[in-house]
């Protein structure tokens, strides 16, 4: 790996300092939808769940869900099999509107979205349990005790963890670069950068997670762009 990326560098992101409402945030947001389809993230995170999520009744949480487009597309992929689902949205801006709650019911699920600090939420005995939890591009936003706390809380919340995030490479920094060539504003040009050069490789997240945890960890990257994080409950643990 070239030397640039060898350590995480994490840098404000831009969209995370404009204000919901702000016409460049809600184009970035619009880009955001391009950029997850051309990671083939959603593909991925389908992927995720039908390999380690059983297709029965379930309580899924998302955090960092943002406008709840990212796992509508999921919810799409997965199709009539994963069917029944109750799914609690988490970020810290209310961004879903009624029409996504009811593309998610013409599908089956049942919709709630909480706004809240995650750190603030997930220690809440109100939170409960989930089957799963999963994340799409939030997990690159933290780094040392704040990434450790967040991965420590999460075994407490379910016996699944789910993670798509991108990939330190410089495969991935070039896609980014890119991203220009597809019409994206300012804001998604530079967070996606910003993103890269925050994102993973190798077995880092592994390290980061709670030794006693008691789970079975699958961490690697699935094609050009995007690094995967699982930890799956060992059979027979509580």
């Amino acid at each position: 790996m070239a030397g640039a990326l060898a350590q995480r560098r994490l840098v404000p992101e831009l969209l995370d300092s404009l204000a919901i409402d702000d016409p460049r945030a809600v184009r970035s947001r619009r880009d955001l939808v391009l950029v997850n389809a051309l990671m083939m993230q959603s593909a991925i995170m389908a992927g995720l769940f039908r390999r380690h999520v059983k297709p029965v009744k379930l309580r899924l949480l998302e955090i960092g869900a943002g406008d709840g487009a990212f796992m509508l597309s999921v919810a799409r992929r997965l199709g009539r099999a994963y069917g029944d689902v109750d799914l609690l949205l988490l970020d810290q801006a209310n961004l879903v509107t009624p029409q996504r709650i009811d593309q998610f019911a013409a599908l089956g699920w049942r919709v709630q979205v909480v706004t809240a600090d995650v750190f603030d939420w997930i220690g809440r005995p109100e939170a409960g349990r989930f089957d799963a939890v999963s994340a799409n591009l939030f997990l690159h936003h933290f780094q040392g005790d704040m990434l450790t706390r967040l991965l420590a809380a999460i075994p407490t919340l379910a016996p699944v963890f789910l993670a798509a995030e991108p990939s330190r490479s410089m495969l991935a920094l070039w896609g980014s670069y890119l991203l220009a060539l597809v019409g994206v504003n300012d804001v998604t040009r530079h967070d996606a950068v910003v993103s890269v050069r925050a994102g993973f490789t190798s077995d880092e997240l592994s390290l980061a997670w709670p030794r006693c945890a008691g789970q079975q960890l699958v961490e690697r990257r699935v094609g050009p762009f995007t690094h995967v994080f699982a930890a799956i409950q060992k059979e027979g643990r509580a």
